[in-house]
């Protein structure tokens, strides 16, 4: 949901720049959260299902099903 909000408002940013300069910089920020999107859904389930095998406490913590 974070990665839509922030392309969307990237986009809508890119529309209203003039600068060559500033939409480059954008179109930076643009790449940089899909590279976190990506990591999030990579390592997530990862972590969900990797953690309580190697005993990490902190996994308990990490719930992705939201029911």
């Amino acid at each position: 949901m974070g990665l839509l909000v922030v392309w969307q408002a990237d986009s809508l940013m890119e529309m209203v720049t003039l600068s060559r300069e500033q939409k480059a910089k954008i179109k930076q920020h643009k790449r940089g959260a899909m590279r976190s999107a990506a990591v999030l859904v990579v390592l997530g389930p990862l972590f969900t299902v990797a953690g309580p095998t190697m005993g990490l406490p902190i996994a308990q913590c990490v719930d992705l099903i939201p029911f």
